[in-house]
């Protein structure tokens, strides 16, 4: 897929190669750029994560069509870049690491909004530090991308991602040190259950929540019946029916839909391995429920959590948000959609305040926002990690699309 699949000048959308070619002329030749701010993104939009990355893109463009007269006499363009491959189905390390170069040296560009994946942000985080360029992530929740988490101080994150020695990524989602240990409480306090069995997917995103959530679980008292590690296969029969002999209260999966969750429910129910199963913001979307079925994820009492409200449960200007969403797009918004709009929203409200072109200035007024409510999910802040104040939760039945949220903390 064309990596430049749409740009927008003001309210204008321009597609195509030709419109790629025209901003460049206007960006990045000269020390200072020219009159245009551009918004990068840098997501999967090759793959099953298209569905949720879609939304996200929405999100970002109805945020910019806010500003029709662009800022301070400077037009405003989008540029939407993917980071997967089709061979790969999902991100990829060195299409992550070409649109963090490719961003950074484009004068024009103010702020790359992404990655959607934890571990894609491993590979654009120090590029983007080294030039001082503002990266403002929807999705990406692994704690270890801002702060130091206990246990895990030989990583050397985040220090490793800013060799600037400033903070150049800021996230306007939940991190997963919440959301490992409250699906733990809902394990303990809502299911009543006391004995799970966890699988992860190896990878930075699954293998840490996962990680997160069995320390909850031993805090509490829920005992470990074991913990496998699988790397995306076919199937996972014979693990599930050693699993299934264990007779665990719970199955915690910590992956995603491009990771395996998917297969690994089929499975489940195939060698009659019975749930509750839990999967993580990572499965929160459309695509798993249509990879596993949503007969297999209701015979399973599935639950899916996310760091945040789900669309459903958005009031104010996020039932705003969510109501014009429908309108300009003609579907439900995915969980992730007001992510993608909060995020391009802090930016325009602090390159506004800035009031000229200035990559510094405007990360530095990012990183200071406080009690921000000109988005749609009420009033937050940043820390000073770059981490949001704003810390819900939602837990959700998986029946079906959309997801029904029973219990949020």
């Amino acid at each position: 897929m064309d990596r430049r699949k749409f740009l927008r000048i003001g309210g204008t959308a321009v597609a195509g190669v030709g419109a790629a070619g025209l901003l460049a002329g206007c960006g990045g030749c000269s020390g200072k750029g020219g009159n245009t701010i551009k918004i990068v993104s840098s997501l999967p939009r090759t793959g099953s994560a298209q569905g949720q990355t879609n939304t996200i893109v929405n999100g970002i463009r109805m945020a910019i069509d806010e500003y029709p007269d662009g800022l301070f006499g400077h037009k405003i363009a989008y540029q939407d870049m993917d980071d997967a491959t089709a061979a790969q189905g999902q991100w990829d390390a060195g299409k992550e690491a070409d649109n963090a170069r490719e961003a950074v040296g484009d004068k024009d560009v103010m702020v790359l909004i992404g990655p959607y994946n934890s571990g894609a942000s491993k590979v654009s985080q120090p590029i983007l530090n080294e030039a001082g360029l503002l990266q403002i992530s929807p999705a990406a929740t692994w704690p270890g991308l801002t702060k130091k988490v206990p246990g895990d101080e030989a990583s050397g994150e985040p220090d490793i991602y800013r060799k600037s020695g400033k903070v150049t990524f800021c996230r306007v989602c939940p991190t997963d040190d919440m959301q490992g240990p409250k699906a733990a409480e809902f394990v303990k306090n809502v299911l009543k259950k006391s004995t799970v069995y966890v699988i992860d997917d190896k990878e930075l995103y699954g293998a840490g929540i996962a990680k997160l959530f069995m320390e909850a679980c031993k805090k509490l008292g829920i005992t470990i019946l074991g913990h496998e590690q699988l790397v995306k296969q076919g199937n996972y029969k014979t693990t599930l029916e050693a699993i299934k002999a264990k007779n665990p209260d719970v199955v915690y999966v910590g992956a995603t839909s491009q990771s395996g969750a998917p297969q690994i429910a089929i499975d489940m129910k195939g060698v009659g391995l019975k749930g509750p199963l839990i999967v993580p913001d990572g499965c929160y979307e459309k695509a798993f429920v249509d990879g596993a079925g949503a007969d297999t994820l209701k015979s399973l009492e599935c639950y899916a959590t996310i760091g945040g409200k789900d669309p459903s449960l958005l009031t104010g200007a996020g039932a705003e948000f969510v109501k014009k969403y429908k309108e300009k797009f003609g579907n439900d918004p995915e969980a992730y959609a007001v992510y993608g709009y909060e995020a391009a929203k802090v930016f325009l409200e602090a390159a506004k305040a800035v009031g000229k072109k200035d990559r510094e200035a405007i990360r530095e007024a990012v990183l200071k926002t406080k009690d921000f409510d000109k988005g749609a999910i009420g009033k937050w802040s940043f820390d000073e990690n770059g981490d949001t104040t704003l810390q819900v939760l939602t837990i959700s039945r998986v029946e079906g699309w959309p997801m029904k949220p029973v219990h949020t903390v």
